[in-house]
């Protein structure tokens, strides 16, 4: 059983460096994805990392995301503006999270933390 929840960070300007503060402050693990696209690497990446959640982030909010589902059949939804949106898709089992531009912190944090509320100790979202 893992210890940390696995966390993807796909960005498409090459970002997403305050997400995973985000997420490491929270207990998780944050593997931020380099360069410019990052955002459409984000199933490989998730499937090659075994992780447990992916976070994409583009200008239409869900390139990313919608990749990781149509190539590797991760549960993914997209357009999401908000933290809470973030919360409650993590809450409704979604594992690949399309946002517009939300580098942020506080995202990072607060779906971390969503994903322990859910699971628990027992962390099986995928």
């Amino acid at each position: 059983m893992k210890d940390k929840v696995k966390v993807v960070i796909a960005h498409r300007m090459g970002k997403g460096q305050n997400v995973a503060k985000g997420v490491e402050a929270a207990g998780g693990e944050a593997i931020v994805i380099p360069g410019i696209g990052a955002d459409m690497k984000l199933g490989k990446v998730m499937h090659d990392e075994n992780a447990d959640l992916g976070i994409s982030f583009c200008g239409g909010g869900g390139g990313g995301a919608l990749a990781a589902k149509n190539q590797y059949g991760y549960n993914a939804t997209y357009d999401l503006r908000s933290v809470v949106a973030g919360v409650n898709a993590v809450n409704n089992g979604y594992v690949a999270l399309g946002f517009g531009f939300m580098d942020t912190e506080e995202l990072g944090k607060a779906i971390v933390e969503a994903y322990y509320k859910k699971y628990g100790s027992e962390m099986g979202g995928k």
